[in-house]
């Protein structure tokens, strides 16, 4: 493009304030108002002036482009107006997907948040004697139902905002300056450089390793135990797994060592499964109560894995330990506010009722082959309708989320292809769309698992999959 063409280009270009006195942009600053309109006009003539001066093109169509100018600003001004944070369907497999939000809340817990969160609300009023209440009850009550007194001890559960938080506050509170015993093949890494020895070196407890990574005795905790050790700490390994030669003691061993050592037992067990998974196959995921009913003194857990419910860390056990943690300085820093409450309160009220289906993440670890199957074949046929290669292989789902890492559940996978598209960028393409549809791609092919999908969920990967293949 010669210099001439260019100077021309640069003199069409409006300045800002002419932009704004077109008719199609008056009315978008009536709306949103003139700051983000007027951003959103520099943006564009900026990126059109960068592109005029690397243009080495046909200048008939960068005069075009420069001639769209207002429609230009108009896209800018949505993308920059929308909402970040969007749903997606997750067609990947994977239940507790970490990068999607992992579990999935109730309609029952929308409505529930929605009616505490649009008014006022008894967040920390005693309705009964009119006088300041705590928030801590609106679980309490429910967590009481389902462990009640176990191991002989009464057992109470205060809420914080995740399980690090849960971990931090229990060493914090009940092994600050003292020792901590930890098994070094339990010492790990997950998500977001979360590290077990730094958690514990921000709760100034101390760390004392015992064993080897693949093999730790009861033993070792025994010989490490001195006047300084506080508390034996079990971690659960999360997203892998030590097999072969390995040997780790019974949780009633290091209990009943702790009993004989005036130690306390906390157990951080990740996911927090209160549903036993062992009906579905899932052998590696102990649950809350079991580890209660061993005599652990603390056990931390997530709200939003394997129980289902919100983003939210939970500390049950001991009465007595539960109200040192509350009674922490730092307890109000750490703990959530009432649509958490409102979402955990739904959930915990569905496993009192043993309504397991009504949590949208157990439904889904529930689902059999079978019934993931035949919803599979009928989406399989409306897809071939117009034109789509589909077929369906068995395949696998995974609980995600740090939980059961070597377990998988078995499924039916629906695998498309596009002819003159690669499993690649039709994955692209699927994630592109207007609901983002989020497939894995396997073998050359993309593969989408609808036991992650919702049915009302399936119109919108029919509609992208047509559009694809030019029917509609």
């Amino acid at each position: 493009m010669s210099a001439a063409s260019k100077s021309d280009l640069y003199r069409k270009l409006p300045s800002v304030d002419e932009l704004l006195r077109r008719p199609e942009l008056v009315e978008a600053v009536r709306r949103e108002g003139h700051t983000l309109v007027a951003d959103a006009a520099r943006n564009v003539l900026e990126r059109l002036r960068q592109k005029i001066s690397a243009a080495n093109g046909d200048p008939h169509a960068m005069a075009a482009e420069v001639s769209q100018v207002v429609q230009a600003v108009t896209v800018e001004l949505e993308h920059s107006v929308a909402y970040s944070l969007r749903p997606v369907v997750n067609a990947t497999g994977v239940i507790l997907h970490t990068n999607l939000g992992r579990a999935p809340l109730a309609g029952a817990a929308l409505d529930h948040m929605r009616t505490a969160a649009e008014g006022y609300s008894n967040l920390e009023f005693d309705l009964a004697t009119g006088e300041r209440g705590k928030r801590d009850v609106h679980a309490s009550r429910l967590f009481q139902k389902l462990f009640g007194d176990l191991a002989s001890r009464q057992v109470s559960t205060v809420v914080v905002n995740n399980n690090a938080a849960a971990v931090w506050l229990a060493l914090n509170t009940l092994a600050a300056r003292g020792e901590v015993i930890v098994s070094r093949g339990e010492l790990v890494e997950i998500g977001g450089s979360f590290r077990i020895p730094d958690v514990m070196a921000q709760s100034n407890a101390i760390l004392r390793e015992v064993g080897t990574t693949n093999r730790t005795r009861i033993a070792d905790y025994e010989h490490a135990i001195n006047e300084n050790t506080r508390v034996l700490l079990r971690v659960h390994r999360s997203n892998f797994q030590i097999t072969g030669f390995t040997e780790q003691p019974a949780l009633e061993e290091l209990v009943d060592l702790a009993q004989r050592k005036n130690l306390i037992v906390i157990e951080d067990l990740g996911s927090g499964a209160i549903f036993d998974l062992r009906s579905l196959g899932l052998t590696e995921e102990s649950t809350v109560a079991a580890s209660l009913r061993a005599g652990v003194d603390v056990v931390t857990y997530s709200g939003d894995k394997l129980l289902g419910g919100p983003q939210a860390g939970m500390l049950s056990g001991s009465t007595a330990l539960i109200q040192r943690t509350r009674k922490n300085s730092l307890f109000r820093a750490l703990r959530v506010d009432k649509l958490t409450y409102a979402a955990l309160e739904t959930a915990l009220l569905a496993y009192v009722k043993g309504d397991y289906d009504a949590i949208p993440a157990l439904r889904m670890m529930r689902a059999s082959k079978e019934v993931i199957g035949r919803r599979a074949q009928a989406l399989a046929e409306r897809l071939r309708e117009s034109g789509i290669d589909v077929e369906l292989v068995d395949g696998e789902s995974v609980i995600g989320g740090g939980a059961a890492p070597s377990s998988t559940l078995p499924t039916r996978l629906l695998t498309i292809t596009l002819r003159g598209v690669s499993a690649d960028d039709l994955q692209t393409r699927l994630r592109a769309g207007e609901m983002p549809v989020i497939a894995r791609v396997q073998d050359g092919r993309v593969v989408i698992d609808l036991r992650t999908v919702f049915a009302s969920e399936e119109d919108c990967i029919v509609q992208s999959l047509m559009k694809m293949a030019g029917g509609g």
